[in-house]
This record gives structure tokens, C-alpha cells and sequence, in this order.
């Protein structure tokens, strides 16, 4: 499998999985109903809370991804095991850390609903500003570790992945709000909401072992 073509089909993977994960827009819907948002204004907020979270992803990413670019183009033990080793590694560290959560029955939020509802005070920019800002501090930490072995493929892949994440994410949490907002009751991302990291997990480590014998 050409190696572009192996770097977009992972870049699609690890994206449809971070843009189910409810954490990511179930708060955007629940403040959107505490508000009384109609679905335009919904989606409308989601575009840009979607878009601060996505950019910082991409900044990071895009940094990670030069530097993996730089090493690559002068050892070749990047490449050939480096890459793939730090998508195995965190792929595991992801199973063990999903492992430990649900333990733990723990639950990660990125954005503090129940603050923003109950601040009743505060106009529609400011809460959007709010939401913005959590989420532009909250990068996607998995798609982060695929630029470096993407950048073995050198500025291509790191476009391809930063193309297919910004797409795929976006439209996903816009798709997800809008169907939520109209009552689509049928919606349940109650595994992924609970067990992203494993799912996340699992994608890492076999791209990191197809990568390895591919490459």
C-alpha cells in the first residue's frame, strides 16, 4: 500500500473517532437547550469552538510534524522504527489509560458545562469566547503523535493529515450537534464516550505495526 494512501486512511480513522467523542460537543448542545439556541445558532458555535480546538491541534501538530521531518530526512532509524514505535507506545499508554478511567469510572470533560450553564449573567459571546478558549487548550493528543510518523512522508503527509483531521473532525461535530439538537434520540456514543482512548488506543497501535512493515 502506498505509504500517502496508508497516512490518509489513518488520518481518517483517528478523525472519525475524536469527532464522536461526546466530550468534545454534547456540551455544546446541552448550553445551546440551557440557552434556548436555535439549531443555526447551534451549529454556528460549534463551527467556532470546532475550528479553536482543531487550529491548536494543527499547531502542535504541524510543530511535532517538522521536527519528525528534520530527524527523518537524516537518520533513517526514524523512519524505519522511531515513527511506528511512538504510535505502538501510545497506543498502549491509551488502553492502559482508558483501563484506569473506567476503573476509576472517571470522566474527563474538556469543557465545564455546569459553570457555563449556570452563569446566566453572561451574554452569547462570552460564553461562546469560553467555549472557544477550553477547547483551543485541549489538542488532540493522539492525532499529534500521527504527524510524526506522517512527516516521514515529509510536507505531503503532514498536509494530508491536517487536511483530513480539520475536515473531518468539523463536519463530525457539526453533523453530531445537529442530529442531537433535532432530538435524534437514537444517537448513542455511550461506548465511545467512555472508551476513546482504547478505541484510540487500538487504531495507534495497528497503524504503528502496519507502518513498521510497510515502511
Amino acid at each position: 500500500m502506498n505509504s500517502l494512501f496508508q497516512i490518509f486512511i489513518g488520518s481518517i480513522l483517528l478523525s472519525l473517532v475524536h469527532a464522536s467523542i461526546p466530550n468534545h460537543w454534547l456540551s455544546i448542545v446541552a448550553i445551546s437547550r440551557s440557552e434556548n439556541w436555535s439549531i443555526r445558532e447551534a451549529m454556528s458555535v460549534t463551527a467556532i469552538a470546532g475550528t479553536a480546538h482543531i487550529l491548536s491541534t494543527l499547531i502542535v501538530g504541524v510543530i511535532i510534524g517538522i521536527f519528525g521531518y528534520a530527524l527523518s530526512s537524516s537518520y533513517a532509524f526514524i523512519t524505519k522504527v522511531a515513527a511506528p514505535l511512538v504510535l505502538l507506545i501510545l497506543g498502549v499508554i491509551y488502553i492502559f489509560a482508558d483501563q484506569r478511567e473506567n476503573r476509576k469510572h472517571h470522566h474527563h470533560e474538556h469543557i465545564n458545562t455546569e459553570k457555563l450553564i449556570q452563569q446566566k449573567n453572561k451574554n452569547k459571546a462570552a460564553i461562546i469566547t469560553s467555549l472557544a478558549v477550553a477547547m483551543f487548550f485541549s489538542p488532540c493528543i493522539e492525532i499529534e503523535a500521527y504527524y510524526f510518523s506522517a512527516s516521514t512522508a515529509g510536507w505531503i503527509g503532514i498536509g494530508i493529515v491536517s487536511i483530513v483531521y480539520f475536515v473531518i473532525t468539523l463536519s463530525g461535530m457539526l453533523l453530531l450537534v445537529n442530529l442531537t439538537m433535532r432530538g435524534a434520540k437514537k444517537i448513542n456514543l455511550h461506548f465511545m464516550d467512555h472508551h476513546s482512548k482504547m478505541v484510540s488506543g487500538i487504531i495507534l497501535i495497528l497503524l504503528g505495526v502496519f507502518t513498521f512493515f510497510i515502511e
